[in-house]
């Protein structure tokens, strides 16, 4: 056997454990151990655009909850660079409508191999790497965004908040306008005319404190999971118009709400 022969026997046996390490799924961070307090409810409010209204017959009736924190606990698949899809698992905790903090380990094997700190608190965000740290009023608009595009796990916070206002705009398109520090921002929604289920949340949004302007950004909704007769959001795709493939998918396995996360969420990791 030739030395040339050698190497490419090694390259391609290091390709295949590659390939097979990141097939791997990673096991779910456990569970989310937090006592529930009690879930009230408020009737459906009128004048609400017609999609819109259609929207939220379909995921509650007529009494909407008042949702005041929520723990996200599921898996994920990240295409920070390159074509190659990376697996994760993921925990993000939300004071719904206010703040949230992101944890996100990129598995080998499931073994951790990357690590994502990200937050934004009292409307300002940090998002920490291994290799680098952001931050900046760029990055606070991101993350606003983010932080409401998340909400379409728990929308009821929608309704529920103050500031968060929906308009009309077609029989399946409305308008969410957030608010973003002493102004605000805003979403396309479009919703599936057989479903009634909101689809799609556009958005124009900075990639990080260094970008120079806003891009197109996508959510879009790809699995949704069926109780009785209510639709709920399982899966989810994002995508940036300027690259205009998803560069992540994130799958929620585990929702907790309204649990106390005043301490939590103002930590590090799981």
């Amino acid at each position: 056997m030739t030395i040339l022969m050698i190497v490419l026997l090694a390259l391609a046996i290091f390709a295949l454990i590659l390939w097979v390490g990141l097939q791997v799924s990673p096991r779910p961070f456990a569970d989310y151990h937090g006592k529930p307090a009690e879930i009230k409810t408020i009737p459906l409010p009128e004048g609400l655009p017609q999609p819109v209204e259609r929207y939220y017959r379909v995921v509650y009736g007529d009494e909407i909850p008042v949702i005041t924190s929520a723990v996200l606990t599921g898996h994920a698949t990240l295409r920070p660079f390159g074509p190659v899809f990376l697996p994760a698992r993921f925990r993000f905790t939300h004071l719904a409508g206010k703040d949230y903090r992101h944890y996100i380990e990129v598995t080998f094997f499931n073994i951790p191999i990357l690590k994502v700190n990200e937050r934004y608190l009292d409307k300002k965000a940090r998002m920490e790497l291994p290799f680098a740290t952001d931050e900046g009023d760029k990055l606070d608009q991101a993350a606003n965004l983010g932080l409401w595009a998340e909400t379409a796990w728990f929308p009821s916070v929608f309704l529920t908040t103050p500031g968060v206002n929906w308009l009309p705009a077609d029989d399946n398109t409305a308008l969410l306008v957030v608010p973003f520090n002493e102004s605000t921002d805003q979403f396309i929604v479009r919703f599936d005319p057989e479903t009634g289920f909101a689809m799609w949340f556009e958005a124009m949004r900075y990639h990080d404190s260094k970008s120079t302007e806003k891009v197109l950004w996508l959510n879009h909704v790809i699995d949704l999971k069926k109780d009785g007769l209510k639709l709920s959001f399982k899966t989810g795709s994002a995508i940036w118009m300027d690259d205009g493939k998803p560069w992540a998918y994130f799958t929620v396995d585990n929702i907790n709400l309204n649990v106390d996360v005043s301490e939590y969420i103002r930590q590090k990791g799981i």
